[in-house]
């Protein structure tokens, strides 16, 4: 009797929590880590994004920006969360495969402690100049910096930043060195060369648009595969002389290592899903993002490859982290 009566009381119980366990994948809010400053490229294309899944699904998801650290401590934030869909993160291609080559202690293994999910978006980069620069073309500017071996500089967002790998890449092709002044974002990057005091930067489109427009910086190439449709007759820097240049900056959702299958399964679906929404691949294209997606198996070899060529790119630069 006693016996029966204590089984009765568990299986009560456990009949009580059942439905909990069996919630269906979202539950409640889902936790997007996004290891950038608030404002960047990368960080608008994921709010445009998930502001479109959190409609669909029926649950929100909170952003929480935290870019200290070169984003390490978001990254390693998501690395170590509860392995259960509802902690993910959004990251720039260059923090799992530039910046852990240029760091002994990232408190995190990037192609060992994340599950890709989809790729959301890449980033048109341009290559652009102040209009006091002697050069329209890539042609002529390759030409005036071999003319002033050394004179000429360049601006980033930070060494190993997208802007920084992107003239190294330029500077590795057309066989010229430029001197590298290193800032502190890639907002400032471009606002050192719209006021003259550094030459030329490559930064995002949706960044450098506004300056283009009025005539503060000078559209030089797209550093991309494809002309933007932003700025249709601007040619890419492969059309320009150096065949094969592409330097096309990503971000993509990952999850902490060992979620779940079936989450990933969903939280890719429901990337699809927005990313394809025509409502929000128009926001996107007028924001100079090219909206792209992939299956987990795809990013995960995309991190992997870029992770190797951005590893020999340094190793042949000589670039040493800060």
């Amino acid at each position: 009797m006693r016996t029966a009566t204590i089984l009765g009381w568990l299986c009560a119980g456990l009949a009580s929590f059942s439905p909990a366990w069996s919630q269906p994948y979202p539950a409640r809010a889902i936790k997007v880590i996004v290891p950038m400053q608030a404002g960047t490229a990368g960080d608008t294309v994921i709010r445009i994004v998930t502001q479109k899944i959190a409609a669909n699904i029926g649950q929100p998801l909170v952003i929480e920006n935290m870019p200290a650290a070169a984003g390490f401590t978001g990254e390693e934030r998501v690395a170590r969360s509860v392995a259960d869909g509802y902690t993910i993160g959004a990251m720039g291609d260059s923090m799992l495969t530039v910046m852990p080559h240029l760091q002994t202690h990232t408190g995190f293994d990037p192609l060992r402690d994340f599950e890709p999910v989809s790729l959301v978006a890449s980033i048109t980069s341009v290559m652009v100049v102040h209009p006091s620069v002697a050069a329209a073309t890539v042609r002529e500017f390759i030409v005036l910096a071999k003319s002033h071996p050394g004179a000429l500089d360049f601006a980033s967002g930070g060494i190993g930043s997208q802007q920084h790998m992107a003239m190294e890449l330029f500077m590795a092709a057309a066989g010229i060195r430029l001197n590298h002044i290193p800032l502190r974002g890639a907002s400032q990057a471009a606002m050192e060369v719209v006021s003259g005091r550094i030459p030329a930067t490559f930064v995002a489109l949706s960044i450098a648009m506004p300056f283009i427009k009025d005539g503060r910086l000078r559209a030089i190439a797209v550093a991309g595969k494809e002309r933007s449709v932003l700025l249709p007759a601007l040619p890419t820097v492969s059309e320009s002389g150096l065949p094969g240049f592409v330097l096309a900056p990503w971000v993509a959702i990952y999850a902490p290592k060992g979620t779940p299958p079936t989450v990933i399964d969903r939280l890719n679906r429901e990337i699809v899903v927005a990313v394809g929404d025509p409502v929000v691949r128009n926001q996107l294209l007028a924001q100079g993002l090219e909206p792209e997606t992939s299956t987990p198996a795809e990013l995960g070899l995309r991190t992997r490859d870029d992770y190797a060529r951005m590893g020999k790119l340094i190793r042949a630069s000589g670039i040493k982290g800060e």
